[in-house]
């Protein structure tokens, strides 16, 4: 068993997030890697997680641990409790202040709520994505709606307080009703936290072939104009019924943000284990190679497969902690950051001062915060990942 400082909190916080590849079938617009369930494949990975984290062990107690995929949902109840057990034993048997796993509605069973909630899971993010069934199939996605419904209720009822919904939105072929509905009937089934995401059609996944060869749907409807006015609509209708936004597509009630997610966002650490898992601790970025095999070989030799290693320098931490964290309702006080990541005394880089000026110019920052704050106003939301995009041209 890990071995940590009896210090009640981490000075930085610290999260783990566990990479399950395995997926039955993969989802149309999903570009991402991923593995057949199968048993002896499922067994190579869980004994490859154990020596993973054997050869790199949690630097202290992990405040977050965040357990996604792939579908994590494909494991059964056996497997989950294995799973849990290893990652306690990791954490010296502390339970996390927040520890999620995802879920796809049609792999949720009560033995495997069971064996997470005993072992002090508390929060499961359902991967909804839609409750229309047009749209669920247009998407390839393998329950209904009324199997999300199910599952929901299963989640509650098996004691669990603090429920995410993903939704897909700007879905071709979806029109505004459709999306109406959706958020509806998310806020009428009352989950903690939803999180609205932007369907993106990667240029690797079968829906975007699909779609070219198809003469039933055109790319067309898929304008940033459009894109923009289901973006607002979606804020201002999970506003009005209590989903504070306090990041571009995530909202929570009562304070149920996801803390792992603001930690990465706030560019504290993470180790993150299995193939394709990404890293940033002790001063580099690393990811495991996206492949089973490969990354079991390397586990075999007695050292963690670590790809694309980034040493990281206090001008990259700045500059990501800046971009990212505009990204949050809170915004970012870039003299904050500096002093955090530069120096104790250092100054803000003087280039960013003129695009500070033509941000709020052209109303992309929102005036009535305290001096020195930059907060996105929620036109500046619309058009972040461009803002990101001139700040790094600035900052590197």
């Amino acid at each position: 068993m890990a071995a940590f400082p009896r210090e009640e909190k981490n000075a930085q916080p610290f999260g783990v997030y566990v990479h399950v590849p395995f997926c039955g079938t993969g989802c149309d617009y999903c570009a991402f890697y991923r593995e057949e369930p199968r048993r002896e494949l499922i067994d190579a990975w869980l004994a490859g997680i154990e020596r993973e984290i054997e050869l790199m062990p949690f630097p202290r107690f992990a405040d977050t641990i965040y357990i996604g995929g792939g579908t994590p949902g494909v494991l059964s109840a056996a497997d989950l409790e294995k799973l849990t057990k290893i990652l306690l034993r990791a954490n010296a048997g502390k339970v996390p202040a927040e520890w999620s796993i995802e879920f796809a509605p049609a792999t949720l069973k009560p033995d495997k709520l069971h064996v997470l909630r005993n072992a002090g899971v508390n929060r499961i993010s359902l991967g909804v994505q839609s409750f229309d069934a047009e749209t669920l199939k247009f998407l390839g996605r393998r329950h209904s709606p009324k199997k999300a419904r199910e599952a929901f209720s299963m989640i509650r009822e098996a004691g669990f307080g603090n429920i995410n919904f993903d939704l897909i939105f700007a879905v071709p072929g979806e029109n505004k009703l459709r999306w109406e509905n959706d958020l509806r009937e998310a806020i009428a089934l009352s989950p903690e936290h939803i999180s609205a995401y932007c369907l993106i059609l990667e240029e690797n996944a079968p829906l975007l072939a699909r779609l070219k060869k198809s003469e039933n749907f055109s790319l067309a409807e898929k304008t940033p104009d459009r894109e923009a006015e289901i973006y607002l609509k979606t804020w201002e209708t999970l506003g009005a019924a209590g989903y504070a936004q306090y990041e571009i597509a995530n909202h929570a009630r009562d304070g149920k943000v996801c803390h792992h997610n603001l930690n990465t966002w706030r560019m504290c650490e993470w180790l993150g284990y299995g193939p394709s898992a990404a890293s940033q601790c002790g001063g580099k970025r690393f990811s495991a190679p996206a492949n089973l095999a490969l990354w079991l070989d390397a586990l075999a030799c007695g050292v963690p497969a670590q790809e694309e290693v980034v040493a990281l320098t206090p001008e990259m931490l700045f500059a990501d902690a800046l971009i990212f964290g505009l990204r949050l309702n809170e915004g970012v006080v870039p003299a904050e950051l500096a002093e955090r990541f530069l120096s104790a005394h250092a100054r803000v880089p003087a280039t960013l001062f003129p695009f500070e000026k033509k941000l709020r110019e052209e109303g992309y920052i929102s005036e009535n915060v305290p001096a020195g704050t930059w907060r996105l106003s929620p036109r500046g939301r619309l058009v972040a990942d461009a803002i990101a995009v001139e700040l790094l041209s600035l900052l590197y």
